[in-house]
């Protein structure tokens, strides 16, 4: 395949696309969760600045990979080891990239279609009233029922690939356009009401006043991991965006504001979700059910608590899709890049990982005794192994091919930051980030 021939349109198309693939259940459903499991203001420090030292370098050789080869994953690493004498094999690191895409987005179809479901609950105003434990039946009662799981799931796997069967212009990036800006001002709207309830002072104190004695091992490991997972590194999407890059495109401010985009959804979200929390008196601790059942039953209690719960669900949606859509697109681009058209590469994809995520619908109900892996479900096995141990693997090659394989001058002409600039990154790359993507595996594999 020839060098790609589509390109954003402009450097702003493609930031917020890059922070579109970024931004999605990582920020808004786990962030908030793990943090409150982590002691608060310790582990957001540990998440910054891993996200310093491990996330923004690892993007930043993601992107600089697809922007020098100008091809699909898997034809620009071959393309770029073939320039630099090395393996042929390395282009196999795109197809890798393409299945654990492909194992979360039929996760993240079926997870995002709760928030369809619990969004039309809110603003029908079903929370309004009702005690806690109707509030967590009702929701056992959704995730027992396969026919409305499959419904939702189904209508948000469309959503999707109706958007990246139009192409970059067309598709993906007339949707980033439109949706990112409404994401951040939904954000806004939640963060000031947050200020207007009990819960806020409590809120920022546990966010941001740090307590040492709170760092654990585990707590550090926490943070590294999610420092890696919400820049969406190591499944080859970025290389594909990197693809699409402006020519006359800063590389490293580009993805420094993706990093500070991505990092300030994070926070706004927790201020939001934590202020809540506390305003009910409730435990911050609540693990994964804090946004699926301790918020509605937290809002249920507030004023106008329908309509803001309603314009979180909305906010969580938006999200979702549109990382989502970023996350389908290097798939689409593979099967572009071995000669399919756009529209059947994007309906062969949504048919596979539509097939797969029903054994994560399934789970909940009649599969779930069926435990093929690990004493794991099919939901837990491809919510678990692609986040903790294939990302971790994508982004240690992908890091190492950048910083030790490719070329360097195609490296640093991609890169765009000077020969001084070009040093540090690689630096801090060689001996700083690919360790610590090494110790980020080890605790997935442990």
């Amino acid at each position: 395949m020839n060098a790609t021939l589509e390109r954003w349109s402009t450097r702003r198309a493609f930031i917020l696309a890059v922070t579109g693939a970024a931004v999605g259940l990582g920020n808004i459903w786990r962030f908030p969760y793990i943090t409150g499991e982590n002691g608060g203001a310790a582990f957001l420090m540990l998440y910054v600045l891993f996200v310093l030292l491990l996330g923004l370098p690892v993007m930043m050789a993601e992107i600089l990979i697809g922007r020098a080869g100008r091809r699909a994953p898997m034809q620009s690493l071959g393309h770029l080891a073939g320039q630099a004498g090395a393996s042929p094999y390395w282009r196999l690191l795109g197809l890798f990239g393409a299945f654990t895409v492909f194992c979360i987005l039929s996760f993240y179809s079926v997870v995002s279609g709760w928030s369809i479901e619990f969004l039309i609950t809110a603003v029908n105003g079903d929370f309004n009233g009702r005690a806690a434990a109707d509030i967590a039946a009702g929701f056992e009662a959704f995730f027992g029922d396969p026919r409305r799981m499959t419904f939702n799931h189904t209508l948000f796997l469309f959503m999707t690939m109706t958007v990246v069967a139009g192409g970059v212009a067309k598709g993906l990036e007339r949707l980033n356009n439109l949706l990112m800006p409404l994401l951040y001002l939904l954000l806004l709207l939640l963060a000031g009401y947050a200020a207007t309830t009990d819960g806020f002072g409590t809120a920022l104190v546990w966010l941001f006043r740090p307590d040492f004695s709170a760092i654990t091992p585990q707590v550090v490991m926490h943070a590294m991991g999610h420092a890696f997972f919400t820049l969406a590194v190591g499944a080859c999407a970025l290389m594909a965006y990197g693809a699409y890059m402006p020519e006359r495109q800063s590389l490293p401010h580009a993805a420094g504001a993706v990093a500070v985009l991505d990092v300030s959804v994070a926070l706004l979200a927790g201020i939001a979700i934590f202020s809540v929390v506390f305003s009910q008196g409730m435990d911050p601790g609540e693990g994964p059910g804090l946004m699926f059942v301790t918020l509605p039953i937290a809002f249920a209690e507030l004023p106008w608590g329908a309509l803001w719960l309603s314009v979180f669900f909305l906010l969580l949606l938006l999200a979702t899709w549109t990382s989502s859509i970023n996350l389908a697109e290097p798939m689409v681009a593979t099967l572009q890049g071995l000669g399919f058209g756009r529209g059947k590469a994007a309906a062969l994809v949504g048919v596979a990982v539509w097939l797969v995520g029903l054994l994560s619908v399934l789970s909940f109900s009649t599969l779930a005794e069926w435990r093929p892996l690990f004493g794991m479900n099919a939901f837990d096995l491809v919510t678990t192994i692609p986040t903790e141990i294939f990302l971790p693997v994508g982004g240690l090659l992908i890091a190492t091919f950048a910083a030790w394989v490719m070329p360097r001058e195609a490296a640093q002409a991609a890169l765009g930051a000077g020969g001084a600039g070009f040093r540090l990154w690689q630096g801090v790359v060689r001996w700083i980030s690919i360790p610590l993507a090494a110790m980020v595996l080890l605790a997935g594999l442990w």
